[in-house]
């Protein structure tokens, strides 16, 4: 192979550093090196990392192999170890040039492979510009990194560090450059994107930021935000929601649960009536909206009528797309110590809560039958309403506008009939 490829794996910011990094990494030189960004939310995730980089060897014999992100900062020396990797890169230091130019040589010892930094001693987040996002038709925009809270199940802390915001200028320069570069969609992305803003001169707020963006970036056609903690909704974004077309009625929420004794065991800051008030509170202020959510089975300590609360949460919220993960237990964090249900049965109320999440998409598929939605066309044939459903588009220019009606549906997206192309 020659020049740089990047393997991705998990959130949306990841999808963002990626371009990061194999900018910079082009700009120290780097060639025929295969860079992966990893993810540890879950021990599968970890799983399917250290299989992918198995895998990039086997292609690439002759490749440099460095691996980087947040599974390579909370399990560096399980990387370090493996014989097919190269070197390791922290989450702050895969993000410079300098990393890539002071690589090791081949064939040196686990301890010399490592270049991870304390993530906790890190205080800011520098503004990263990228022009694009490989492979995407919508733009993200990394806004924060970082979390200050300690949720009992979470890893991500130890990967990422505390939470820290870009300055919002940068912000507005980064969302100029991609709009020049031809994106009308732009995705404000962050660890904790709901804290942005705590650690700034005013302590403006994510709804604040959005606003801005919209009124300074007038080629802005559609906003979006990355998954968001309800509990830190301000009434900037309220009022977006409410009264702003280009703010997308599409809202991924950081739910988790929805038995409290749990919520309370995972150290969440919201209750399960917090959590249904804010739905119905947004769902008044814009009856188009659509909830996504994540949502974790099989919690330490977690009964079948605790489960069965974050079943029915997921139904009186409304939610039209559940993401649903088994528990893994993290090692260094405080759920790994609590009493854990066994394996078979986490899996088999994962396998429960998801079916219960595909009636709930159904339900959602139907509703939008009869409708009138602009979409944005993706490079697959497929194509996302404002409130991020997925229709089929076979026959629809990728990177375009179009409005459509809304035909039927097959369980699985949304069929359409065209109305006009290129509608903004």
């Amino acid at each position: 192979m020659s020049g740089v490829e990047v393997i991705t794996f998990g959130c949306r910011l990841n999808t963002y550093e990626s371009e990061v990094m194999r900018a910079e990494a082009e700009k120290a030189g780097l060639n025929n090196a295969v860079l992966v960004n990893t993810c540890a939310v879950t021990g599968e995730a970890v799983r399917q990392a250290r299989q992918a980089i198995r895998r990039a060897r086997r292609d690439n014999p002759h490749a440099r192999i460095i691996v980087t992100g947040c599974a390579a900062q909370t399990e560096k020396q399980t990387f370090a170890e493996m014989p097919e990797v190269d070197a390791v890169l922290g989450n702050e230091e895969k993000l410079k040039s300098a990393s890539y130019r002071a690589l090791p040589d081949f064939g040196v010892s686990a301890e010399e492979k490592l270049r991870v930094n304390d993530i906790m001693s890190i205080k800011a987040t520098a503004p990263q510009m990228v022009k694009h996002i490989d492979g995407h038709v919508r733009a993200f925009i990394q806004v924060q990194n970082g979390c200050d809270h300690r949720c009992t199940f979470c890893i991500i802390p130890y990967g990422r560090g505390n939470s820290r915001s870009v300055p919002m200028g940068a912000v507005v320069d980064q969302a100029r450059r991609l709009t020049e570069s031809g994106y009308c969609e732009i995705v404000l992305t962050g660890v904790d994107a709901t804290s942005y803003g705590a650690d700034l001169p005013g302590e403006p707020s994510l709804g604040y930021l959005a606003k801005t963006l919209l009124k300074q970036v007038p080629d802005i056609l559609r906003l979006r935000l990355s998954s968001i903690d309800s509990i830190e909704a301000d009434h900037h974004l309220m009022d977006l929601i409410a009264g702003e077309p280009r703010f997308m009625p599409h809202l991924h929420l950081s739910l988790q649960h929805g038995d409290d004794m749990i919520l309370k065991r995972m150290k969440r800051r919201h209750s399960r009536a917090d959590a249904i008030r804010f739905c119905q509170e947004v769902r008044a202020l814009r009856p188009d909206v659509a909830f996504g959510a994540d949502m974790i089975a099989g919690f330490p300590t977690e009964t079948e009528e605790m489960f069965e609360n974050a079943a029915t949460l997921a139904e009186e919220c409304g939610i039209s797309s559940l993401h649903v993960f088994p528990y893994s237990p993290r090692a260094g964090t405080p759920a790994a110590r609590m009493p854990q249900l066994d394996r078979a049965l986490v899996k088999e109320r994962a396998a429960r809560l998801r079916d219960r999440g595909e009636v709930l998409k159904v339900a959602h598929l139907q509703n939008m039958v009869g409708s009138v939605q602009t979409l944005l066309v993706e490079n697959n044939g497929f194509a996302h309403t404002g409130n991020f459903t997925l229709v089929a588009a076979p026959d629809l220019a990728p990177r375009t506008l179009a409005r459509v009606a809304i035909t039927g549906h097959n369980g699985k997206h949304l069929n359409m009939r065209l109305l006009a192309a290129d509608a903004a």
